[in-house]
């Protein structure tokens, strides 16, 4: 069966060029720009804080725009908010995925162009967000209103969904999921700066917090108590052997290249000040363990907990626990399925080339799709991947116009070969 299913090709061509007719690259950057404006970085402690501002705009604007939109609070001042819009024709759900919070911009004075000025100079439109995720949350608005506008019997049906919190940890997917938001979707794109590749698989995470308990001493006579520093150390350099061993076991992915289990954070005390002169009575380890497929997280986190017994029985005075704060798996999405091939038929339609294949590093808001959901997902959009969380953060707004169409085409590709 052709990409069009049912449909011939020169009727699907037709459609598509109707489609991309009604993509307004001025309404695509106003709206790019409007949404960079409005802050929407979450600051534990303050109530002002968060996605709140930018959700009500862009409830607002799909509202005037004809969506049945619909909003939920997943914590105070947090709202998801979603679109949906059904063809005239039965059809798969097929749906867009663009968080509405950023990271903090951090010192301004570290920024040349305002980092919610949304300034837009050579080309590139600047500011927190711009890339990540902003630029691609407009093009999939842009996208999805264009091939509503263009009056086409479009097969199926499009919901674009804009969660809080992909920044932390995804609070608002998982809410939409867990009230069944997700049921019935047949497959989703996921709007990140992935410089259009199409992204077919993502790298799991597993977050582990291992906490040593010692006895507080003098320095100058710490064998009045117990070090959890030195056993915290003999915990991370047994860590790091562990990655060896995976890595030497599984290799390099062709897309998401290695695994790795980093610890990013060794404090001791575990809470209060630190004293030059003073053993601390605990210790903190974090660990960001990145998996790929081939790991079992499970067996994963038994040997994190075989290295503590190993360490325990080689030294009556090692107290430690490990406890893990978040799991995300790794996904992998086949190179058959229909939403893969639909949009790769969009790539070469738009650009004349073949597509380009990769993964995504760290997780995104599919990680939970996919695992909670059992939804394939592609993970695509406008933005250099190095340029998330930076100062003078940019997209390019050609790059950003092109994502747009890729959206829509994909979209059309996908619905009618499922539809008919």
């Amino acid at each position: 069966m052709s990409i069009a299913g049912r449909r011939p090709a020169g009727e699907l061509e037709g459609l598509l060029e109707a489609v991309l007719r009604r993509i307004d690259r001025g309404e695509l950057v106003r709206l790019a720009r409007e949404l960079v404006r409005i802050p929407s970085v979450y600051r534990p402690g303050d109530p002002a804080s968060g996605e709140g501002g930018v959700a009500a705009f862009l409830a607002g604007y799909l509202e005037e725009a004809g969506f049945e939109v619909r909003a939920e609070e997943v914590s105070p001042g947090r709202p998801n908010v979603w679109a949906v819009w059904e063809g005239p024709l039965p059809g798969p759900t097929l749906l867009f995925e663009a968080h509405t919070d950023v990271v903090t911009e951090g010192r301004a004075e570290d920024w040349e162009h305002p980092p919610f000025g949304a300034e837009v100079e050579d080309g590139r439109l600047y500011g927190r967000g711009a890339c990540d995720t902003k630029g691609n949350l407009a093009a999939a608005v842009v996208a999805v209103r264009a091939i509503r506008d263009a009056g086409i019997p479009f097969p199926g049906r499009l919901v674009l969904c804009h969660p809080v919190d992909e920044e932390g940890m995804m609070s608002g997917i998982k809410h939409f999921i867990r009230r069944g938001h997700a049921e019935g979707v047949d497959a989703a794109i996921i709007c990140e700066p992935e410089e259009n590749q199409l992204c077919v698989s993502q790298k799991g995470a597993l977050r582990v917090e291992v906490r040593v308990r010692g006895r507080m001493a003098h320095g100058a006579m710490p064998q009045s108590g117990v070090n959890p520093v030195t056993r915290a150390a003999r915990f991370v350099v047994e860590v790091e052997k562990l990655e060896r061993e995976e890595r030497a076991r599984l290799g390099e992915d062709p897309f998401l290249g290695a695994p790795s289990l980093t610890p990013t954070i060794l404090r001791g005390p575990e809470t209060g000040d630190p004293q030059l002169n003073v053993v601390p009575s605990s210790t903190y380890v974090a660990l960001d363990v990145r998996t790929v497929p081939g790991q079992d997280h499970g067996e994963l986190v038994g040997r994190l907990e075989n290295i503590l017994s190993r360490l325990r029985s080689a030294d009556a005075d090692f107290d430690a626990g490990l406890r893990v704060i978040e799991e995300r798996s790794p996904t992998e999405t086949p190179p058959d399925e229909p939403l893969v091939r639909a949009m790769a038929a969009a790539c070469r339609r738009l650009t004349g080339r073949e597509p380009r294949y990769n993964g995504v590093p760290g997780a995104t808001d599919g990680t939970f799709l996919h695992a909670w959901a059992d939804i394939p997902v592609v993970v695509t959009g406008a933005g250099l991947r190095e340029i998330p969380h930076h100062a003078d953060e940019w997209v390019d707004l050609d790059e950003l116009y092109e994502t747009c169409r890729l959206y829509a085409a994909s979209a059309l590709y996908y619905c009618c070969k499922k539809g008919g």
